[in-house]
C-alpha cells in the first residue's frame, strides 16, 4: 500500500504537499509513462466484464440512465446519445458551504446547502451531431467495460457504422470523448460547454479551448476547461462553443477542478492552485497525444487496478445471456430464476465504481462521483452512522486496498477540526449529548460531515468508534505498520474521548447480585427510539470494538504501555448486552421492552455481529447472545432500502445462513421503477423517498457485493474459513481470486458441487493464520510475499 501512495506523490507538484503527505485534489499532473505496447484486453476477454444497453439514457434521467466514468476525482454521468451526447460533470470538491461549526438552540448542528453545504456539479458537456439524430440510428449499443474503464457507444447511420469511447483518466487528469467511424461518414456539429452556477464560458480560437472559471460564496475558486481536435475535419470557434465539419475523427478532452486541499491549517484551500489556468493546461497537454496513447495509458491504469481480483458463480443460460443488461435484471426479478454471471458482474460493477471514484480525492459520499443536478438527497453528504462505513467494507475485500486511502486521508484531514469542535461544542449546554460528568477529551463527529471539517444534523458521539473500526480494520487486512501508526492518534483520540464520557451505573444480573459496569451517556440508537438513552447496544459494542483495537495497536506500535492498561480496564468494567425475556431480542437499550420499530433499517444493536465479530457462531459466545441476534435479524426483516438489505446480508452471512445472505443479496438486484428501492438500469442503487420519488446513494453497491464476497470467505485476524455460506444458487461450480484476509493474506478459491477443490493462500504481511476448508482445520505459517497452495499442506 505504501509503495503506490510514494511513487504517486513523488511525481506531485513541488510544494504541492500539505502537511498530512496528500496532495491537493486538483494539482499539477506529472508526465504519465505511457505503456510501449496495447494494454488492450482482446474481445473475448472484455466481454467478461462488460454491460450493455439498446438504449440511450434521457437528459432527464440521468441518475437512472446515464453511465459512470472517473478518475477517483474527475467523474461524470454520459447519456450516449447519437445525437446530442450529454454529461454531467463533477469535481469531487466542488462543495458549497462551509465549516459549520456552530450548535442551533435545539443542539443540533444546522443543516441546509446554505450553512452545511452540498456537493455540487462542476459543468455540463454537449455533443450536437443534428444528423445522428436517434430517429435515423440503426443497431445502437452502448458498453459499459468494467475491466477497462471505457463507455463505448456504436450505431449505424446511413450504412456507415459510428463509435465513439468515453473514459476519464486518472495519468492524464481529464474525461476524453473519442469519435471515430468505419465506412466513410464524418461529424459534424458543436461541442459546448457551460457551468452550473452562473459562469459565462469563454473561448480561445488561437487554441480551439472553451473554459469558465468562478468563486463560489464560501470563497471555493474552481474551473473547467474543454478543448477538440481532429486529423481530418475542422474544429473552429462558433459563439461560446466549438463546431467541427467534416470530421472522420474527433477528440474532445476535458478537465477541472478547485482549489480544495485537505489542509485544516490552510482553510481547505491551496492559494497555490489556479483552477482555470491548471485545467485549460491539462487539456491542452492531453491532446498534444495521439488518441490511442490517451486511451492506451488509461486503460493500463484502469486494468492495473482491476485486475486484483475475479469472480465467477458459474454459467448463465443462453436466453439470459442474450438478454441486454437492463432486460437481464428485470428477467432475474420477474422469473426468480438465478443469473449467476449477472449476479457476480454486480460485484465487478461496484468495483468499478470504487476506482472510479476513490482514488487520489475525497472519499466516497452518499453519491460517490456522480450527480445529474446541484440538489442531491441529504446534499450527498459523508453520513457517518452506517453509509460513509458501508462505503468502504468492500475495498479490502476485492483487492482494492489503495482505494481506502481516501477515507484515511479524510479522517487525518478533518481530524483538527473535528477535535476543535468536540472541544468548543460538545459539552455546550444546548447539546443533550454532552457528557453528563463534565469532562471533554479526544474527538468525536456529527452525524454529518463535510469537507471543510464541519458537522451537520445531530451529534454522533459513536461516530468515532465506527470511523475508527474502518480504520483499523484496515491494518488487519495489510499489516502495514506505517499505516497503523498514521492512525493512532485518531483511534487515541476517540479513545480519550470516551474515558470521558463512560458513566457508572449499577445493573442487576439474573442472579440477583449486582455489579458497577460502564456505560455510554445519553445517545440516540440511529436513528430510531428515545433520543436520550443511556447504555445503548450501539454505543456499547462499538466503544469495545475500539477499546480492543487501541490496545492492539499500541502493543504493535510500542506505545502508551501504561494507558493501553488503562484502557484495559475500562473495557473489562464495559457493560455488554443481554437478551431480552420479554421479546427474546438482543437488547437495543438497556430495557427488556423494545421502543422502536421491530422492522427499522439499521441494525444498530447488532453492529457485534457485523461489522464487528464479537458475537460469533462457532460457539466462543454464548449461545443465548447468538440466538437473541438471530432472532433480532429475523424480526428486521428481508425487505428495506439497499443499504439495509446489504447489512442484513452480511449479518446473516456471519451466522452462516446462506439462504437469507442470498437472497437479500438479489433483493438489491431488483429492477427500481418510479422510485422504488433497487436497481435502476444503469444498476444504481436507488432508495425510495416518496411515492414516485426515490435518490441514488451508492453505498447498497458497495455493500452488496461485500457481502457476496463474505459468503465466499469469513476471516478475521488469525482465522479465515473458505465457503462458509455459499448459497446453493452459486454452489454448482465458480471461483475467486484475489478475495483479502483480515490478518495480512490474500486467498484464491474454486469450488465445485459445494465443495472447494483448489485454494491459494498469500501473505501480505501475515504469518500465521488457522485456515477452515471443507470443515477441515489447518494451520498455515508463511513469510511476506509467500504463497501456498492448501492441497500441499
Amino acid at each position: 500500500m505504501d509503495i503506490p501512495r510514494r511513487s504517486f506523490l513523488a511525481g506531485a507538484a513541488a510544494g504541492a504537499v500539505t502537511v498530512f503527505g496528500v496532495r491537493p485534489a486538483f494539482a499539477a499532473t506529472p508526465a504519465p509513462v505511457r505503456p510501449a505496447q496495447s494494454p488492450l484486453l482482446s474481445p473475448a476477454l472484455a466481454a467478461k466484464n462488460q454491460l450493455w444497453w439498446q438504449a440511450p439514457a434521457s437528459p432527464s434521467s440521468m441518475m437512472t440512465q446515464g453511465l459512470p466514468v472517473g478518475n477517483g476525482r474527475l467523474g461524470a454521468l454520459a447519456s450516449n446519445d447519437p445525437g446530442s451526447e450529454y454529461l454531467t460533470i463533477t469535481d469531487d470538491t466542488l462543495w458549497t458551504g462551509g465549516r459549520n461549526d456552530s450548535l442551533q438552540s435545539d443542539g443540533q448542528f444546522p443543516y441546509s446547502a446554505n450553512d452545511f453545504g452540498s456537493f455540487a456539479l462542476l459543468a455540463q458537456l454537449t455533443v450536437a451531431i443534428p444528423a445522428h439524430d436517434l430517429s435515423v440510428v440503426n443497431n445502437y449499443r452502448r458498453t459499459l467495460d468494467l475491466a477497462q474503464g471505457l463507455l463505448t457507444t456504436s450505431y449505424d447511420v446511413n450504412g456507415v457504422t459510428y463509435q465513439r469511447q468515453i473514459f476519464t483518466s486518472r495519468p492524464d487528469d481529464v474525461i476524453v470523448l473519442r469519435f471515430t467511424q468505419h465506412g466513410g461518414g464524418t461529424y459534424t456539429g458543436t461541442v459546448s460547454l457551460a457551468g452550473t452556477h452562473g459562469e459565462s464560458t469563454a473561448v480561445d480560437s488561437s487554441q480551439m479551448l472553451a473554459s469558465f472559471g468562478g468563486t463560489l460564496a464560501n470563497g471555493l475558486t474552481y474551473g473547467a476547461a474543454l478543448t477538440a481536435q481532429s486529423g481530418t475535419g475542422t474544429v473552429a470557434v462558433t459563439g461560446t462553443s466549438l463546431s467541427f465539419t467534416g470530421c472522420r475523427d474527433l477528440t474532445i478532452v476535458v478537465s477541472g477542478g478547485t482549489d480544495y486541499a485537505p489542509d485544516f491549517a490552510a482553510g481547505f484551500r491551496n492559494p497555490d492552485i489556479d483552477p482555470l489556468g491548471l485545467a485549460q493546461t491539462k487539456v491542452l497537454d492531453a491532446v498534444q497525444q495521439a488518441p490511442t496513447a490517451l486511451l492506451y495509458t488509461h486503460v493500463a491504469d484502469f486494468l492495473g487496478e482491476f485486475s486484483t481480483f475475479a469472480v465467477d458463480f458459474g454459467a448463465s443460460s443462453p436466453s439470459q445471456k442474450a438478454l441486454d443488461t437492463w432486460d437481464r435484471i428485470q428477467a432475474r426479478a420477474r422469473d426468480d430464476i438465478p443469473d449467476p454471471e449477472l449476479e457476480a458482474a454486480y460485484v465487478q460493477f461496484g468495483r468499478y465504481l470504487m476506482i472510479s471514484g476513490s482514488r487520489g480525492g475525497l472519499p466516497l459520499n452518499l453519491q460517490g462521483l456522480w450527480l445529474d443536478g446541484n440538489n442531491p438527497a441529504w446534499m450527498a453528504d459523508f453520513h457517518t452512522d452506517i453509509n460513509l462505513q458501508m462505503n468502504y467494507w468492500m475495498a479490502d475485500r476485492v483487492g482494492l486496498s489503495d482505494c481506502f486511502d481516501a477515507l484515511t486521508d479524510y479522517c487525518l484531514a478533518q481530524l483538527p477540526s473535528w477535535t476543535d469542535i468536540t472541544q468548543r461544542l460538545f459539552n455546550s449546554p444546548t447539546n443533550r449529548y454532552r457528557n453528563s460528568s463534565g469532562k471533554i477529551a479526544g474527538w468525536t463527529i456529527a452525524i454529518s460531515t463535510n469537507p471543510y471539517g464541519g458537522g451537520g444534523w445531530w451529534w454522533h458521539p459513536a461516530g468515532n468508534a465506527w470511523l475508527c473500526h474502518n480504520l483499523f480494520e484496515h491494518y488487519e487486512y495489510t499489516q502495514d505498520r506505517a499505516y497503523l501508526a498514521k492512525i493512532y492518534p485518531l483511534i487515541k483520540g476517540a479513545v480519550q474521548f470516551w474515558e470521558a464520557r463512560l458513566i457508572t451505573t449499577t445493573v442487576t444480573d439474573p442472579s440477583g447480585s449486582t455489579r458497577q459496569v460502564l456505560i455510554a451517556d445519553s445517545d440516540w440508537s440511529p436513528e430510531q427510539g428515545p433520543l436520550d438513552a443511556k447504555g445503548i447496544t450501539y454505543a456499547q459494542e462499538q466503544v469495545w470494538s475500539l477499546f480492543s483495537h487501541y490496545q492492539t495497536a499500541a502493543q504493535v506500535l510500542g506505545r502508551d504501555s501504561g494507558y493501553s492498561r488503562t484502557v484495559q480496564g475500562l473495557q473489562q468494567q464495559l457493560y455488554l448486552p443481554v437478551v431480552s425475556p420479554t421479546t427474546g431480542w438482543l437488547e437495543e437499550w438497556m430495557t427488556p421492552d423494545n421502543l422502536g420499530d421491530p422492522q427499522h433499517r439499521h441494525l444498530s444493536p447488532l453492529f457485534g455481529l457485523f461489522p464487528g465479530d464479537r458475537i460469533r457462531p462457532d460457539g466462543s459466545t454464548p449461545a443465548d447472545i447468538v440466538a437473541g441476534a438471530t432472532a433480532l435479524l429475523t424480526a428486521r426483516g428481508m425487505n428495506s432500502y439497499g443499504w439495509a438489505n446489504a447489512w442484513r446480508s452480511l449479518c446473516w452471512s456471519r451466522l452462516k445462513n446462506s439462504q437469507n445472505a442470498y437472497q437479500l443479496y438479489v433483493n438489491n438486484l431488483k429492477p427500481s421503477t418510479d422510485g422504488s428501492n433497487g436497481t435502476a438500469q444503469n444498476l444504481f442503487d436507488i432508495l425510495n423517498l416518496s411515492a414516485g420519488s426515490g435518490a441514488f446513494q451508492i453505498d447498497a453497491n458497495f455493500g452488496t457485493p461485500s457481502a457476496a464476497v463474505d459468503m465466499l470467505v469469513y476471516s478475521r485476524p488469525g482465522y479465515v474459513e473458505l465457503l462458509p455460506a455459499l448459497p446453493a444458487a452459486w454452489a454448482a461450480s465458480g471461483s475467486v481470486t484475489g478475495v483479502g484476509v483480515r490478518g495480512g493474506f490474500s486467498v484464491d478459491i474454486a469450488w465445485k458441487g459445494g465443495k472447494v477443490t483448489r485454494a491459494r493462500l498469500r501473505s501480505v504481511g501475515g504469518q500465521s493464520t488457522t485456515v477452515v476448508v471443507n470443515g477441515k482445520t489447518q494451520v498455515v505459517r508463511l513469510r511476506a510475499g509467500q504463497s501456498v497452495s492448501l492441497e500441499e499442506l
